[in-house]
């Protein structure tokens, strides 16, 4: 056998061995996240199907009862009025002259009205004297007769005189009422949030059917509520009372505790959008509000089941057909398990069997490569992060 011969030999047998070294070799582990089994609260929850929206408890959109031009804008964007100030006026001046004139009307009736009854009065006393004196047959019939339809007379004058008070009030009221109209007051105390309108312009209240801009848009910002809708398939389950969450853009990470106030009674059936059941959400704590501004955008969760101390995971860590990958530290080997769960929301889920407290979870359920008994380590930032905590 040549040398050559030899070294191709040794060659080969060198390759095969290099070949069969490297498939014996155990797969380089891969790198993944979880998180610990642990004991602790889940809740059943729905949220809203799109942005709720954060309302004053009270707001009022207002203009005068009549038409007419500005003449009188009491009160400026951003202040704080209080219940039954007077907030703008329309020009009214022939009206105050007609007021001023129906009161002056109401004195004199009343000035007529207490003439006559002193009239009545003394009639009636001259009346009564002359009666005694004809039992004393001290004057004749006739003249008691006169006097008496005298007092009479002036009796009639008198009440009539007093309806003549009543009418002249009456068209004072009426007056007075047309003066109110072009007067706007605050209904109740708050903020002016939008005011449509300047001095000089001309004011047109909105014809029925037609919508037309408010003249001043008033708010009462010393509560709030959340206005959310809710998928008509959830809200069956929804009731009155029930314990909620509030979470805002303007406030991130932060959650408001919240309870439902009211449910509407019928569906909204929006072009181009699920059918939908508004609820009203009231915060718990009025305290946490004073910050809030009417309009912000906010997110409702509602618990339709809450369970305390019970076995849990993250949902993040949940496969289809309620499977784990569970993590043995010891071995650096992952197990895949079957699960039997109870309830859960986006981010815990309720375990009843399949895994106990301390079992770690994979969360990284989509890393290329996991699957059941592959070797693997945990991330090292997650290590760090685990040893601090103990």
């Amino acid at each position: 056998m040549s040398r050559q011969r030899i070294i191709l030999i040794v060659l080969a047998f060198l390759l095969l061995g290099a070949i069969f070294f490297w498939y014996r070799l155990p797969p380089d582990a891969i790198e993944i996240m979880v998180a610990p089994v642990e004991q602790g609260a889940v809740e059943k929850i729905v949220a809203n199907t799109r942005a709720g929206t954060v309302k004053a408890c009270r707001q009022a959109h207002m203009s005068p009862a009549i038409g007419g031009q500005l003449s009188l804008l009491a009160v400026h964007e951003g202040e704080r009025v209080k219940e039954g100030q007077l907030l703008l006026e329309l020009w009214n001046k022939d009206l105050l002259a007609e007021e001023k004139l129906a009161s002056s009307s109401v004195k004199t009736a009343i000035a007529q009205a207490e003439s006559a009854r002193i009239q009545a009065e003394n009639a009636g006393r001259e009346a009564k004297r002359l009666h005694r004196l004809l039992q004393i047959n001290a004057i004749a019939a006739e003249t008691l007769d006169k006097a008496s339809s005298t007092a009479t007379a002036l009796d009639y004058t008198h009440r009539a005189a007093l309806a003549a008070v009543e009418s002249s009030e009456a068209r004072l009221g009426v007056v007075t009422a047309s003066l109110e109209r072009t007067r706007l007051f605050a209904p109740f105390s708050g903020i002016i949030a939008k005011i449509h309108g300047e001095l000089g312009e001309y004011i047109t209240p909105s014809p029925p059917g037609i919508a037309t801009l408010p003249t001043i848009e008033l708010l009462d910002t010393s509560c709030f509520f959340v206005t959310a809708p809710i998928d008509e398939v959830d809200a069956a389950r929804i009731t009155v009372d029930a314990k909620a969450r509030i979470s805002m853009d303007a406030f991130p990470g932060r959650h408001f505790a919240a309870t439902i106030r009211r449910i509407a009674p019928f569906v909204l059936d929006l072009e181009k959008q699920a059918r939908t059941v508004e609820v009203e959400v009231e915060f718990s704590n009025p305290e946490e509000t004073r910050n809030l501004l009417a309009g912000y955008s906010a997110d409702v969760e509602i618990v339709l089941e809450e369970r305390d101390h019970t076995l849990r995971i993250p949902t993040q860590a949940l496969l289809p057909g309620n499977r784990v990958f569970v993590y043995h530290p010891q071995k650096e080997r992952v197990e895949e398990r079957n699960l039997q769960i109870g309830i859960s929301n986006w981010d815990r889920t309720e375990v009843m069997e399949g895994l106990q407290t301390g079992d770690q979870v994979v969360l990284s359920i989509d890393k290329p490569g996991l699957k059941n008994g592959v070797r693997a380590t945990v991330a090292h930032g997650q290590e760090s992060e685990s040893a601090s905590k103990k």
